[in-house]
């Protein structure tokens, strides 16, 4: 991460280190797959409450990540308050009007169908918890110093993927959500004009009745997504 001090160069012993034989190694990457394709985008959720541990922990496995020069470009706001979250869905429908209106063009609108996605958003408010991730487009000391951040979106898409896996990991469902535009997240939740929002995550337990759309079921077979040379 990026520092005022001088940071110098330190080589490290790797501190930790898979011993997996070819085996084991065979069984934890299906064990993954099947654990992960179990992950679906919901919209239907119950109103249990999540802890707040277990919300934190997650975001902890995002900040994990790789980054671009290991400056960490991110920032997540965790919103449990009711409040906050009825202000998010008003200000996101808003924009969704637009956009099913006609804003977002025929042929996105279209590809939309298969989806069953409208401008009404209840769960921004049913969900127990939301997480607008923002991007930090520059970093910024407290005295108004700039610097270069490198990589940004690159770095908060890995991010937010470790984010979407680990609340999956710990038994939560997720929507991902991104009204345009979300320059509305910065001054609802205070946060400065050097962080851009790229996402509202809605995360909690699927309602009894929850349902995905059948398409969401079709995913492209490997020979179309993967090259061996």
């Amino acid at each position: 991460m990026f520092a005022r001090e001088k940071l110098t160069f330190e080589a490290l012993p790797l501190p930790d280190r898979a011993k997996l034989n070819d085996e084991q190694m065979r069984q934890a990457a299906r064990a993954f797959f099947e654990t992960m394709r179990s992950r679906h985008s919901i919209r239907d959720f119950a109103p249990t409450e999540v802890p707040q541990e277990i919300i934190e922990n997650c975001i902890r496995t995002a900040g994990s990540a790789p980054s671009g020069a290991n400056h960490q470009p991110w920032h997540f706001v965790a919103i449990r308050n009711p409040d906050v979250k009825a202000e998010i869905r008003k200000a996101a429908e808003k924009e969704e009007e637009a956009f099913y209106a006609g804003g977002g063009g025929d042929e996105w609108i279209k590809a939309l169908e298969p989806i069953g996605t409208g401008p009404e958003k209840p769960h921004l408010e049913i969900a127990p918890w939301l997480i607008v991730i923002f991007a930090q487009r520059y970093g910024e000391f407290d005295d108004g110093t700039t610097y270069k951040n490198y990589y940004v979106n690159e770095s908060v898409g890995i991010a937010t993927g470790f984010l979407i896996a680990a609340l999956h990991h710990a038994g939560l469902s997720t929507l991902t959500h991104t009204p345009n535009p979300m320059k509305f997240l910065n001054q609802l939740l205070k946060r400065p004009k050097s962080e851009k929002p790229v996402m509202i995550l809605a995360i909690g337990h699927a309602a009894e009745h929850a349902t995905v759309p059948a398409v969401a079921k079709i995913k492209k077979p490997l020979k179309e997504i993967l090259t061996v040379l």
